[in-house]
């Protein structure tokens, strides 16, 4: 079934135009929860670049999204995406009258037939969440809505201290939430306020069909910690803590005598997989404690394995490039905009900045990195040419059997 499954999503992909909902980040290709974090972080610094601006960050919750899909809801909007009707009938067909049965341990529950939510475990149940909420899009162009599956967040640019757009936003959206069958849970739901202004008045509360919502010093974002002062110092402490936490297994292993090399495929899957989780959305905005805290797991790891490991900085760089080099292969994604080619061929555009906080966000230091790894390549040709693949050398994690 699910190769069925995976023969009916390629189909409906090759349908759906490339520009299809280009906020949401989730089951994309060339796409990534970097990418959402790095989008709303630009979006924010750029806007707060000019005076007497600030931002609202809304980090909504719905509840139980998945199984909430309503079928015919769902077919009329894939027939509004000009999807076969074969195919829709297929996918109505498949979502209704499902029967599902509960078990735990020997007991088993009586059947139930649901005409309601997508499958659990289901290779499509993704991406008709994604076609469900194609629609979610912002109304007001000084707002800006981030999807990633079922975690969404409202951008909120204000300026001169009007904030009727971003609250007319949010009333539609949650007027969006109903119409949809998406209950949003208010208790759940975090608002961040980025504000530098030295003389910034009392934020009034964000009420959501009648609850307060919680304004919040920091929140967690697709898996990572973004705080109203914009600093890493939170997220930093949190990926020392679970490093440190899996650095003990690492020193059982070494003390049951396992050879190096596995030591080090433990240490690069389960250590620093860690460390550089969402490392280009925060690594050019951390401090160089936050660099060195994380750098000093790094040098625990490899006096317990005994080989040499990749610096932090080498990690950064080598990821920056990759996800540099996929946004470049992507032209409806919604930043290969910001690559801008100089008439040159040769270097691309550097970003125009007025504080530290916008040079050091990713797109930024991306385009330092493109420019300053390959000062003479062409990696795409002027006029809005497709990119050539960049040239991206892997690196060595182990020695040569002579150093081991």
């Amino acid at each position: 079934m699910k190769c069925l499954e995976r023969l009916v999503a390629q189909h409906i992909k090759a349908c759906l135009p490339a520009s299809f909902d280009p906020h949401q980040f989730a089951y994309r290709a060339n796409r990534s929860t970097e990418d959402a974090i790095a989008i709303t972080l630009h979006s924010t610094l750029s806007h707060l670049e000019h005076p007497g601006t600030y931002a609202r960050l809304l980090f909504i919750d719905y509840s139980s999204a998945f199984n909430t899909i309503i079928p015919d809801i769902l077919i009329n909007k894939l027939l509004g995406l000009h999807l076969p009707a074969s195919t829709c009938a297929w996918i109505k067909d498949f979502l209704s009258n499902r029967p599902q049965q509960v078990r735990l341990g020997p007991h088993l529950s009586s059947p139930l037939t649901l005409s309601t939510g997508s499958p659990q475990g289901c290779v499509l149940s993704p991406l008709l969440y994604t076609l469900y909420t194609s629609d979610c899009s912002p109304s007001h162009p000084s707002n800006l809505i981030i999807k990633f599956a079922d975690d969404t967040t409202v951008v909120g640019l204000i300026s001169g201290g009007d904030e009727t757009a971003y609250r007319d936003e949010v009333q539609q959206l949650s007027a969006w939430g109903s119409a949809n069958y998406l209950q949003l849970n208010t208790s759940k739901t975090k608002v961040i306020i980025i504000d530098f202004r030295r003389h910034s008045p009392a934020h009034a509360p964000l009420h959501i069909n009648g609850d307060c919502v919680e304004r919040a010093p920091s929140c967690k974002f697709l898996g990572t910690y973004i705080s109203q002062e914009l600093s890493w110092s939170i997220n930093t402490t949190a990926i020392k803590k679970k490093a440190q936490q899996r650095l003990h297994f690492l020193r059982i292993l070494r003390k049951n005598h396992l050879e190096r090399k596995l030591l080090v495929s433990f240490y690069r899957s389960t250590i620093e997989s860690v460390l550089t989780y969402c490392i280009t959305a925060w690594y050019a905005g951390s401090s160089a404690a936050d660099r060195t805290a994380l750098q000093r797991v790094i040098g625990t790891a490899q006096m317990i394995t005994g080989c040499p490991l990749p610096s932090l900085e080498e990690l950064a760089s080598s990821r920056c490039r990759n996800r540099t080099s996929a946004i470049l292969k992507d032209a409806a994604h919604p930043a290969h905009h910001l690559f801008d080619l100089l008439p040159s061929g040769r270097r691309y555009r550097s970003m125009k900045s007025r504080t530290t906080r916008l040079t050091n966000s990713f797109f930024p230091w991306a385009i330092r990195t493109l420019n300053k790894n390959n000062p003479c390549a062409i990696h795409r040709q002027p006029h809005n040419r497709s990119p050539l693949p960049l040239d991206i050398p892997h690196l060595a994690y182990l020695p040569g059997p002579a150093a081991i």
